[in-house]
């Protein structure tokens, strides 16, 4: 009776160490940023700029910093009106400039991606082409939207034509290639390279977005303390960064399993923080701790916002996997996931489309999908986690296996909730 008692005393020990380990974060960390207020969306600078435009006016300069302001005005509200008013002061910028006029096709280019309108902005990128003005930028957008398209060897060629390891813009691009690849340790290489051009720079974007986007491949590769220490930095430049604070609530939810607290996290976010992928996962959230009403809450916000028609396609990959893994709504992610492949033909497109065939029982065009556009080109385990339910189900148990293997390396990025999902595999 002694053994078990001190065999249950230092199991219990054990437990209570292994969840210290998991403890990475500290609210006093990060307490002073969740408080923050709404992000003004005018200025004394945006007002002067923007009253010098009116509906026949010509005043090209202001077209272009007031569309520059509005896509700030986005960024920081996730409010797509903002993003919209850009769109329409820059194709204004477009059609009167006759200077400049290659700077403004890709400042609007860069707005039509945002938008997740690729083919619109590849054209725009072209046109931006045939004019012999900044060419290095015009070749990093071609880099970008070809990337945003699936034209992997076409956006080598533009990649390969920019080397130049002394400048920020080529190594964010080569990061992003080897991430593409698959190969983490290199990405994380030249992001860190990276961010040290934009330390020296100091200029403050530049290393927000080296700081979060540094976080981020820190966290796929299972760095975590380092990926929630470059989302503090992040934060302390901007206090009311909605994405740091995002990449701060999954570190508590997925690593600390801390659900309450990762909610509480979010929930600061989207008092002022517009975007509805937020809502999607607070609905994550609230399923891992059981609370369906909070989970439907969210779900019901998050479909609310995405019927604005200002959102486009921007949401379509959201929604697919939404009809397919919680509303069984087969027929509406096969004909959505088709717009999208068309839109977007990329691996993670088309594993949507797959997987669509594969709910409404066609197997073998499902697999025929994923032998044809998956297999090989690309490392996400989100895509995987598809491709290897249809392996299994169509006899390839080997690479079903095999996908599982790396599966369970990247539950981190997954989620909590996918575990159970993939040890069924």
């Amino acid at each position: 009776m002694k053994y078990l008692s001190m065999c249950i005393v230092l199991l219990f020990l054990s437990s209570c160490k292994t969840e210290t380990e998991n403890l990475l974060t500290n609210k006093d960390d990060y307490n002073k940023y969740l408080a923050s207020s709404p992000s003004k969306t005018t200025s004394k600078y945006f007002e002067l700029w923007n009253n010098k435009i009116l509906p026949d006016s010509s005043q090209l300069m202001s077209f272009g910093i007031v569309g520059g302001e509005y896509n700030r005005y986005f960024q920081n509200t996730g409010d797509i009106q903002y993003l919209k008013k850009a769109e329409q002061v820059l194709e204004k910028a477009v059609t009167i400039a006759a200077i400049g006029k290659a700077g403004y096709y890709r400042a609007l280019a860069r707005n039509y991606i945002s938008q997740h309108r690729f083919r619109e902005a590849a054209q725009l990128a072209d046109s931006a082409r045939t004019i012999k003005s900044g060419v290095d930028e015009t070749l990093g957008l071609m880099f970008d939207v070809n990337m945003e398209l699936g034209n992997y060897d076409v956006a080598q060629k533009y990649l390969d034509s920019l080397k130049n390891m002394n400048d920020f813009g080529y190594l964010i691009r080569l990061s992003k290639w080897n991430d593409h690849k698959g190969d983490l340790a290199t990405t994380i290489r030249f992001m860190e390279k990276a961010k040290e051009k934009a330390e020296d720079s100091k200029n403050k974007g530049l290393r927000l977005w080296a700081y979060t986007n540094l976080a981020d491949y820190y966290g796929h590769a299972g760095r975590i303390e380092d990926s929630y220490r470059h989302y503090l930095k992040a934060l302390a430049l901007d206090p009311g960064n909605a994405y740091a604070k995002k990449g701060i609530a999954w570190i508590v939810f997925s690593h600390e399993k801390k659900a309450d607290e990762a909610m509480r996290i979010l929930d600061s976010v989207t008092k002022n923080y517009k975007a509805p992928d937020y809502y999607l996962l607070k609905a994550e959230i609230a399923d891992f701790m059981g609370d369906d009403l909070k989970s439907l809450s969210n779900f019901e916000t998050y479909f609310k916002l995405v019927r604005n028609p200002d959102y486009g396609d921007m949401y379509n990959a959201y929604n697919i996997s939404l009809y397919l893994d919680r509303t069984d709504q087969f027929y509406k992610a096969l004909k959505l996931s088709r717009k999208e492949v068309g839109n977007r033909p990329t691996p993670e497109s088309y594993s949507l489309l797959a997987y669509s065939h594969f709910k409404k029982g066609d197997k073998e065009k499902a697999l025929e999908i994923v032998q044809e556009h998956i297999e090989g080109k690309t490392f996400e385990p989100a895509v995987l986690v598809y491709a290897a339910e249809i392996y299994k189900a169509t006899g390839h148990i080997e690479k079903a296996q095999a996908i599982k293997t790396e599966l369970f390396e990247a539950i981190y990025e997954l989620g909590p909730s996918s575990e159970k999902s993939i040890s069924k595999l």
